[in-house]
């Protein structure tokens, strides 16, 4: 998987282009997809963070060339979303 050519924030979506097309999230979506240790742990354990459907986007950080950092309007800020797994992500809810 490439790297985003370019993405897009909105307080209630994040859209990616990519070589092939453009795909979108919803903030909530990304919210409980979250990779961090901790939500990882709670998902596994059958326990995932109860994420209100409202929750906003805030920011989005580069890392490397692999993976986008997001900020929630919740606080969280722990997640790294890889290209690829942001890719499923997206395209798995895309509004196009």
């Amino acid at each position: 998987m490439s790297a985003a050519q370019a993405i897009a924030l909105s307080p209630e979506r994040l859209s990616v282009t990519w070589e092939d097309g453009e795909s979108s999230v919803q903030a909530a979506t990304l919210r409980r997809a979250c990779r961090c240790a901790p939500c990882q742990s709670a998902r596994l354990r059958g326990t995932p963070a109860e994420v209100d459907g409202a929750v906003q986007l805030v920011d989005a950080r580069p890392v490397g060339h692999y993976a986008v950092q997001l900020t929630f309007s919740d606080g969280h800020e722990r997640g790294i979303y890889p290209w690829a797994y942001l890719a499923n992500l997206t395209r798995g809810s895309s509004m196009a």
